[in-house]
């Protein structure tokens, strides 16, 4: 789940980069711009570090996208209390917050997994162990 999402996320980035070049978000103060253009990179590292089976990159990843949730919302949030009906939708707020939530939920979990070796093996005692 991780990877399928910040690989999205790095392609609506890079979508939005891509078609509307650097004034992509200038709806929202500069820093927030900055933070999403950053993105681009940030999201395809966070990927690769949990590709890589990395004890670090749940962690970095619960930090891009609490970084990205609070950037989108900071944004949004006077439109959503103006119509909150209209982000319920599969786009853009909605599926940024649930996989915000996602990641910030799973990322100790999945650290400690990490860490541990993320081994079954390691959990079952062997047969000369056992014996």
């Amino acid at each position: 789940m991780y990877v399928v999402g910040f690989l999205e996320g790095t392609g609506a980035h890079g979508y939005f980069l891509a078609t509307d070049g650097l004034n992509a978000y200038n709806y929202a103060p500069i820093f927030v711009q900055l933070l999403f253009h950053v993105l681009l990179l940030l999201d395809p590292l966070a990927a690769l570090m949990i590709i890589r089976a990395r004890p670090g990159g749940p962690l970095f990843a619960a930090m891009v996208m609490l970084a990205d949730v609070v950037g989108n919302w900071s944004v949004a949030y006077s439109a959503v209390m103006a119509h909150p009906t209209e982000f319920l939708r599969p786009i853009g707020l909605l599926p940024i917050t649930l996989f915000g939530i996602f990641v910030l939920l799973t990322a100790l979990p999945l650290r400690r997994a990490l860490t541990s070796g993320g081994d079954v093996d390691a959990c079952v005692s062997s047969p000369a162990e056992a014996g």
